[in-house]
């Protein structure tokens, strides 16, 4: 059942938001800003310095809250997916799909969202039991790829991260994804240090997806 409860978490979160940055405590201000802001699913990447920091103070932080979601991002192997778990990530994100990460999120009952781009690699992550694939770089394709792929696999559930922004994150859900990944944009504040610009970009995109989601 958690791992349903997760899944129905990053659903409802509609805009999963990759944050990375240059020291876990600009990790978990960045993350604490955008949740103010409204969006609520975060992905700490690992390419954070002491990512695994950040990941078990903000699990811990909002495990109470029903909205909330914390996950791991730029996870490449099955070592680092234990140990994204066992900080308390409720999911795992990687940039390519890696069969013993999902033989171990699948044990764990965490959903896993590796990254892949053609309907072999899709079909692949499928088999071993991924539940969300993330398109990626979702900015080598249009939202029509999604239709594309659908079409011979209806069942599959697509996030396309990389290329979404407010100005066409509308036309990527009405191609039918899952949910969508955002970095770059909504944390470029972060370059100065802007926590309460992050929190006002938040807003604008939270307000894009209730808009969105008000029309389907």
């Amino acid at each position: 059942m958690k791992k349903v409860e997760t899944i129905l978490k990053l659903k409802a979160a509609g805009v999963i938001v990759v944050v990375r940055a240059d020291s876990a405590k600009d990790a978990i201000l960045a993350s604490e800003s955008l949740i103010e802001g409204g969006l609520r699913g975060i992905e700490i990447a690992f390419t954070t310095p002491n990512a695994i920091q950040a990941i078990t103070h903000l699990a811990q932080k909002y495990k109470d809250d029903p909205e909330v979601v914390i996950g791991a991002g730029t996870v490449l192997d099955e070592s680092s997916v234990v140990a994204a778990i066992q900080a308390g990530s409720s999911f795992v994100v990687s940039p390519c799909f890696n069969k013993e990460s999902a033989k171990v999120c699948n044990l764990y009952q965490i959903p896993y969202l590796p990254g892949c781009l053609t309907p072999t690699e899709i079909r692949e992550a499928l088999v071993y039991g991924a539940d969300i694939i993330k398109l990626f770089p979702g900015s080598a394709f249009s939202p029509n790829y999604i239709s594309n792929i659908k079409a011979p696999l209806p069942q599959v559930n697509i996030m396309p991260t990389g290329g979404v922004n407010l100005e066409n994150m509308h036309e990527w859900f009405e191609s039918g994804v899952f949910a969508v990944g955002i970095g770059g944009d909504l944390m470029k504040p972060l370059a100065k240090r802007d926590f309460e610009g992050i929190k006002e970009k938040a807003k604008k995109y939270k307000e894009k997806l209730m808009q969105i989601q008000s029309q389907n």
